[in-house]
């Protein structure tokens, strides 16, 4: 017996649009992918794992190392093995699938990071639908690095929003956005600095826009932290949102936290 089922959302994205009409190579953070599925098992929670195309997601190469878990190299074996060989990371549905089969028997969703969302996530009508559901029956709802991005697709059209974005033009955006169930709400997302850390050393290129920009385009109330890197998790009502892959393991904890306490 577990305490519930709970849905992760992965991206099947492997590389992202950037400036200058290139792209650069993407994918999920490890750390963030595994770190909250391996805290909600051994909380008692079964974990589902569903992707737009029900492939299992890609691995940013970027996050594939020890300094991801705090230079332990155990918690990276460990979080590596999971990814690998655990049930839940290797049986993955389509988002479509577990729609149809009904979202009341899940307990809550959690969206990891790494740049991959930005991608596909954050323009899917299916997440739109997997969000709304949550958000409207107010279950704790989990959102990881560049994981938030994904809130987008609860808005009425989230491809306009995000080529309006994509084009520069923020105001335009902001009109797309005007009915986003999320609008209104803290969060934290990926920092426009922390953002250029990525930039300069591992796409050696220009995103099109930064994540709080996006959020804030949205009508959410970002926050993040004056310092790069430092873990950050915001919770308002039903959301949870964590800032960064250092996040990891304080996200985990309010998710799980969350989960409980709405158990009774």
């Amino acid at each position: 017996m577990t305490k519930g089922k709970v849905l992760v959302v992965g991206s099947n994205a492997t590389r992202i649009e950037v400036q200058g009409n290139r792209w650069g190579a993407t994918g999920q953070y490890l750390n963030e992918t595994v770190v909250p599925a391996m805290a909600l098992e051994a909380a008692g929670y079964e974990v589902v794992l569903a992707t737009p195309n029900g492939e299992k997601p890609t691995i940013d190469a970027a996050s594939d190392a020890p300094a991801h878990f705090e230079n332990d190299a155990a918690a990276y074996r460990a979080g590596r093995d999971y990814f690998d060989a655990s049930a839940a990371m290797n049986s993955p549905r389509t988002l479509r699938s577990v729609i149809d089969d009904g979202l009341d028997g899940f307990a809550g969703v959690f969206v990891p990071g790494g740049q991959a969302p930005v991608v596909d996530l954050m323009q899917d009508a299916e997440v739109g639908e997997i969000l709304r559901h949550f958000h409207e029956a107010e279950k704790p709802t989990a959102l990881l690095c560049h994981g938030p991005i994904a809130l987008t697709a609860a808005m009425p059209d989230p491809r306009a929003f995000r080529a309006a974005l994509i084009a520069g033009d923020d105001a335009k955006a902001s009109e797309w956005a005007k009915d986003w169930t999320y609008r209104d709400y803290r969060m934290t997302i990926f920092s426009a600095s922390e953002e250029k850390v990525v930039e300069e050393h591992i796409l050696h290129a220009k995103m099109y826009f930064d994540m709080p920009q996006a959020l804030t385009a949205a009508g959410g109330r970002v926050e993040t932290t004056p310092v790069d890197f430092e873990p950050h998790v915001v919770v308002d009502r039903e959301l949870i949102t964590g800032q960064n892959p250092r996040s990891d393991h304080p996200l985990a904890k309010a998710f799980v936290e969350a989960l409980d306490a709405r158990l009774g």
